[in-house]
């Protein structure tokens, strides 16, 4: 016995255990003629597990048998049926929803998963989806909240009973028509089911690809903040500096300096080299005073030939100049057209009201370069002092001793001290010479046994050196001795 139960994702045909299962077949089977069903939200989905449905009301507590419409409040509900066993095995198990005094009424649910041996027992099994697996499986993908309500409408639309192998109860009222659904039906709070969600949809390819960009570039940075590649998800590159790159290694950072001068006010001219051998890893940065020379330089630079070499330019990406500036204040630039060597021009944001007052140092850097990977240090600069340097100098004073104990001579250890003490030294020679010399002859064994395998290692060598060569002249004498009655048999015939 089939039924077909359209839904806003897809068709399902059901297959139904009416031998086994006659009450919740008929029960159910009774509910499709009359329409019950029709747009029945899919309340609670559980992703590989569960899709409830079959209340009219959307939320999981409502919902009465067939025999309600008939004999009234007394038959709401019906007991279970428990034998015989059929368990959730297979995937698209069609089973009536225990109400928690096992009986039943109009919910059911669907498996969207195998051997759900956890719901064996208490809910009964009546029926299996023979065709529509597939939307099954999109049923198992939508979207929901924490207590598994999809955030767009999943409905029953409608019911076609294919087969229907039981008689109707006197009274059932049996539609001419679907019925149309009521306003009420439909407010869930949730999108509707004909509502569109993709607001990608009416524009244009560019537009899209570009929105697409935008969201991967983001998700990018973000993964680079958490792994701590970069200080925050939101830091730019500043603007006023150029990657140069396919360098010749013999290119130089003045030979750079000079040619790119003419575009503008240059701060910093750097070829990057390698921190041990000081080569050339063929690409620089240059950072300009100004955005507009930075632009001049990028637009007439490109694929130009320096020392043989077609060069290729581009705004850089590094990000090495932004620095974190605590936390819950965010990162910081270094201003345009500041040197890093002048500490009253580069003055971080947080000290721009003080710049003489800046604690900071660079420190030396093993590459020629002084503008990219800096870090900074905590040492004192130019005669000044942080307040917590000074601070620390103060708390040893205040730790010292008073004079009148500085004064009081020391104790003399007594006689007895000076021989233990002498005692326990000469134990701990004693020892560590023992330890010594265990250890010296262990290496003198090990180093004793390697050189006799490896003896016995060519020994064997030359045994078996020895037996390849007899073995060639036992097969040579082999070869000749039956070689000699040829020979003489031919000579006998001459």
């Amino acid at each position: 016995m089939a039924v077909i139960i359209e839904t806003s994702i897809g068709d399902l045909t059901i297959d139904l255990y009416t031998e086994e299962r006659p009450n919740c077949s008929k029960n159910f089977l009774k509910l499709c003629k009359i329409k019950y069903y029709n747009f029945s939200l899919f309340h609670c989905v559980q992703r590989n597990f569960i899709a409830q449905t079959g209340d009219p009301t959307g939320t999981g507590r409502g919902g009465e048998s067939v025999y309600f419409s008939i004999y009234g409040e007394q038959a709401r509900y019906f007991d279970m049926e428990k034998n015989p066993i059929i368990k959730h095995r297979r995937m698209g198990s069609i089973s009536m929803v225990n109400n928690g005094s096992d009986m039943h009424g109009s919910q059911f649910f669907v498996t969207l998963g195998e051997n759900l041996d956890s719901l064996d027992g208490r809910h009964t099994v009546f029926g299996f989806v023979s065709e529509g697996l597939d939307t099954l499986g999109k049923l198992s993908e939508v979207y929901c909240d924490r207590e598994g309500r999809p955030y767009q409408d999943v409905r029953i639309l409608h019911t076609v009973v294919l087969d229907d192998p039981f008689e109707d109860p006197r009274g059932l009222p049996i539609p001419d028509r679907s019925p149309s659904p009521t306003k009420e039906m439909l407010e869930s709070g949730r999108l509707r089911i004909d509502e569109e969600i993709d607001g990608m949809k009416d524009k244009p390819k560019e537009e899209v690809d570009e929105l697409i960009a935008q969201k991967e570039a983001r998700a990018r940075a973000t993964i680079l903040e958490m792994i701590g590649d970069i200080p925050d998800s939101e830091v730019k590159p500043p603007d006023n500096v150029l990657f140069v790159c396919k360098l010749n290694p013999v290119t130089s950072d003045e030979d750079l300096e000079v040619i790119f001068s003419r575009f503008g006010s240059i701060l910093c001219c750097e070829v990057i080299r390698d921190q041990k051998t000081g080569d050339s890893l063929c690409y620089a940065f240059i950072e300009f005073e100004n955005r507009e020379d930075c632009e001049t330089a990028y637009f007439k630079m490109d694929n130009v030939l320096i020392d043989d070499r077609r060069i290729h330019v581009d705004f850089s990406q590094s990000v090495s100049k932004v620095r974190w500036m605590g936390k819950g204040t965010g990162t910081g630039h270094f201003a345009d057209g500041r040197d890093f060597r002048d500490k009253k021009k580069n003055a971080v944001d947080i000290y721009e009201d003080e710049p003489d007052e800046l604690p900071w140092k660079l420190k030396e850097q093993k590459r020629g370069g002084k503008q990219y990977d800096l870090v900074f240090s905590d040492e004192e600069g130019d005669g000044k002092k942080s307040p917590s340097s000074r601070k620390r100098k103060q708390r040893p004073q205040s730790r010292s001793r008073s004079p009148d104990r500085r004064e009081q001579p020391r104790e003399q250890p007594s006689e007895g001290k000076r021989e233990r003490r002498s005692r326990s030294r000469e134990r701990e020679r004693r020892e560590r010479d023992s330890r010594e010399n265990r250890d010296r002859e262990n290496r003198d064994n090990r180093d004793r046994e390697r050189e006799r395998d490896r003896d016995r290692e060519r020994e064997k060598e030359k045994e078996r050196e020895r037996n390849r060569e007899s073995d060639k002249f036992r097969d040579r004498r082999e070869r000749d001795r039956r070689r000699s009655p040829e020979r003489h048999q031919r000579s006998h015939r001459d």
